[in-house]
């Protein structure tokens, strides 16, 4: 398949490799020709991983957005969500009939880009799918080596609009195996494992953080009352998902740490690879780094906002959006990924289902 991989993440440099050794052509697209220079001179991304180190040829690393996206069946934007808002407007002009776009994970990323699409004035029939993380823990070691910890095993991946599923799912089932149907966008939107564990770790660690040149908040800070709250959340999330009348399974974080029962999207054992690794042990900024921005002020933002207009508590995600706003000094969902911002806020139940479904 044609694929077209847009950014220049940590994420994007797995996918491009990825799709790369599964057979499919990809076009890789990133906008920095500087740090860029190595894959564009040697069309060459270096791999470590269970299997061991080896270098993984990229058919066509391109500077041209348009290029990419011409070319491609499918665009893999594995981009935090921070990055959607300019990247959708960038994109929006070159969009074609058929074309699939995935987000992992989306935040609602795909309302962001269809209003993008629209705002262009592009009809084209496109589906946007979304899912609960990104398919790899993956670092970046230099400008074209990445090591990737693990790999996902399962993406429950919903589509807007969800008429739209059937096509867009089996596209994205012959790039990634792992992906399972869910209901639509916002069902995709609402298993972000990011805001969930992320949030609790960068607050409740903010001590350390500050204090310490490297901490590794998925080690040392990943404590049982810390894992208390991250469990109390969940199942703010997961009550709010059966409030909204989705379906089980419901991805519970509490699998990602277990031993047994049912996998969690990264399989057995992430956890601990995740830790043994080393490579999440880092100097972390409270005030920019992805995890307040991204997750806190997005990701918790959107469940909050899902939470209200559902007529769902989530006190749990009200109050640590309460105590980020308070560390960054700004309101975080006031300036967050709401139903408010992306127009849906006034939608009745019924009005609601009908554009997740039909896209009007």
């Amino acid at each position: 398949m044609k694929v077209a991989v847009l950014g220049g993440g940590h994420g994007c440099y797995a996918t491009a490799a990825e799709m790369s050794e599964r057979g499919h052509e990809v076009w890789f697209w990133r906008r920095d020709a500087d740090v860029f220079a190595s894959v564009l001179g040697t069309n060459i991304v270096t791999v470590t991983d269970h299997r061991g180190t080896r270098d993984v040829r990229v058919a066509h690393p391109t500077l041209s957005l348009s290029e990419a996206v011409a070319a491609a069946d499918v665009l893999l934007i594995p981009l935090p969500a921070t990055a959607q808002n300019g990247l959708a407007a960038e994109l929006a002009p070159h969009l074609r009939d058929g074309q699939v776009i995935f987000l992992p994970h989306g935040t609602l990323g795909s309302i962001v880009f269809a209003r993008a699409a629209q705002a262009a004035g592009n009809v084209a029939d496109v589906s946007y799918a979304e899912t609960g993380t990104l398919p790899y823990l993956v670092r970046k070691h230099g400008p074209a080596s990445i090591t990737t910890s693990v790999y996902a095993t399962r993406l429950p991946t919903g589509v807007f609009p969800a008429k739209n599923s059937d096509y867009a799912l089996g596209k994205l089932e012959a790039l990634y195996p792992a992906i399972e149907p869910i209901e639509d966008a916002l069902s995709g939107a609402l298993m972000n494992a990011g805001a969930i564990i992320h949030s609790p770790l960068i607050l409740m660690n903010a001590g350390p953080l500050e204090h310490f040149d490297a901490w590794d908040i998925h080690n040392e800070g990943t404590q049982p009352s810390i894992r208390r709250v991250t469990d109390a959340l969940d199942r703010e999330r997961i009550a709010l998902r059966e409030a909204l009348g989705y379906g089980a399974p419901h991805f519970p974080l509490a699998d990602h740490y277990a031993k047994e029962g049912d996998e969690w999207m990264y399989g057995r054992g992430a956890h601990a690879k995740l830790t043994d690794s080393g490579d999440w042990r880092e100097k972390v900024d409270l005030l920019s780094h992805r995890y307040m921005r991204e997750d806190t002020a997005l990701g918790l933002s959107l469940l909050m906002s899902v939470g209200r207009w559902a007529g769902q508590p989530m006190p749990i995600a009200d109050g640590l959006v309460a105590i980020a706003s308070a560390v960054t000094g700004e309101n975080l969902y006031a300036g967050g990924r709401t139903l408010e911002s992306l127009g849906l806020a006034d939608l009745s139940r019924d009005q609601m289902t009908s554009f997740l479904a039909d896209g009007y």
